[in-house]
């Protein structure tokens, strides 16, 4: 039993030390040439900021210029090697985006968005390939 409690702490320290990452350096900018879908809803092309809401990295808030907002969870992904560029990663099929990973320069996590019901109806007819935007870290 104290080996479960142990590795239960361990389990959820390491969490928190991901989240506190990603929230302790600010806000991601960035400008999307294309429109694209995150969980259920459909962002325009534009410029977007990305920032954790309350302390924590599980929830993200995305704002557009054209005043378009909304918040949507995701999940905390690790990679081998730390990320050379603060980057936004999106699943493409034939003209349709969505936004996948969230990675900081610098750092080994990052954030998932799960997929949605929407994207895993299109993967089925199309073939996916990943398109990289570069962001800017404020």
């Amino acid at each position: 039993m104290k080996r479960h409690v142990l590795t239960l702490v361990g389990v959820l320290s390491l969490l928190a030390t991901a989240g506190a990452a990603f929230a302790q350096n600010g806000v991601i900018r960035v400008n999307v040439p294309f429109k694209f879908q995150v969980n259920r809803s459909a962002l325009p092309a534009g410029e977007y900021s990305l920032s954790p809401i309350g302390g924590s990295s599980q929830v993200l808030l995305i704002r557009g210029t054209d005043k378009s907002i909304m918040a949507s969870n995701a999940n905390d992904v690790e990679s081998g090697r730390p990320s050379d560029r603060t980057k936004l990663v999106f699943r493409c099929y034939g003209d349709r985006y969505f936004l996948s990973e969230i990675w900081i320069a610098g750092h080994d996590r990052g954030r998932q968005f799960p997929k949605s019901s929407l994207e895993s109806e299109v993967a089925l007819d199309t073939q996916e390939h990943d398109v990289i935007l570069y962001a800017s870290l404020r």
